[in-house]
């Protein structure tokens, strides 16, 4: 199978240096495994992913020198796919309706931890994760819900039917906080009953992102390290759809001065703001410190 890698950013807001990093960490390693690269738009979020950012966006990774092949898939218009996802995963009882609120969520965990004097538990994001337990009257009708994960039915029929554990294979050079390439034991239930379905949409980030993976046959997911643990539930929902397993790979992330990971929320260093200060694409390579050891998983 040809190498396949890609880029799938969500076009909520102006690309910046760390998008910069990650395009072209994947686009240099399908050039150098002889293999294709793919760009993605992930935009689900159909009322913050405008038209108008979708063009800047692609002239972003025009600008930087990338290419790839046309059409590009659109989440937009996939959400009978994903739907179709969704009614098999509650045919099979693996999902229930969530009817909560935020509000409703906030107030049950305040007055647990207060009844406790513990803190709830939280998921890798730092979410505190959902308190199915504490809102058994809220959880009863299907109505205008979200549909969530049954994460302990899920990891039970996974236990039932797979002999070894659920891991996934992750490749390259690390940080000292990760080890070497290796198969890393997948936990996603550090991540609770998440939403895979929303009320306002028929899919989730996490569900489309392995849909997506697969139809595109992703072989190289490549990808920033605060995604690395966001891994564990993919492999479940892989699993549990029948959906292949890519090699992963979970690159460094670029930072501000306080090293808080860069945002699009916040307009950090984006590609438009720079190019319009002059910027060319060698500039932003010299920013990112693009390097051999960044492609050194890949041969």
């Amino acid at each position: 199978m040809c190498p396949t890698f890609r880029f799938a950013p969500s076009p909520n807001g102006a690309l910046h240096l760390g998008h910069a990093l990650s395009a072209l960490i994947n686009f240099k390693a399908a050039k150098k495994m002889a293999g294709q690269f793919l760009l993605r738009i992930e935009d689900i979020d159909t009322t913050r992913c405008t038209p108008d950012k979708i063009k800047q966006m692609r002239e972003d990774l025009h600008w930087l020198g990338l290419d790839w092949p046309e059409p590009v898939m659109q989440q937009s218009r996939r959400f009978d796919i994903y739907g179709a996802q969704i009614e098999q995963l509650k045919a099979r009882g693996l999902l229930y309706p969530s009817v909560a609120s935020r509000k409703d969520i906030h107030q049950a965990i305040a007055r647990a931890e207060e009844e406790t004097g513990r803190p709830h538990p939280r998921d890798p994001d730092g979410t505190p994760i959902f308190p199915r337990h504490l809102l058994k009257n809220k959880e009863h009708a299907e109505g205008d819900a979200a549909w969530r994960l049954d994460m302990q039915k899920a990891l039970t029929l996974i236990a039932s039917s797979h002999s070894s554990q659920l891991r996934w294979q992750e490749s390259g050079p690390r940080s000292a906080s990760y080890p070497q390439a290796s198969m890393i034991a997948a936990d996603p239930s550090a991540w609770g009953d998440v939403i895979l379905a929303r009320k306002d949409c028929p899919t989730s980030y996490h569900l489309s992102v392995v849909v997506d993976d697969a139809a595109q046959e992703i072989s190289h997911v490549v990808r920033g390290q605060d995604l690395y643990h966001a891994t564990g539930l993919h492999r479940l929902l892989q699993q549990l759809l029948d959906l292949p397993a890519p090699l992963y790979h979970h690159h460094r992330l670029l930072t501000d001065i306080a090293g808080q990971k860069l945002s699009k929320s916040r307009g950090d260093l984006s590609l438009r703001k720079l190019r319009d200060n002059g910027a060319t694409p060698d500039d932003i390579r010299a920013m990112i410190q693009l390097c051999t050891d960044d492609l050194a998983a890949f041969c």
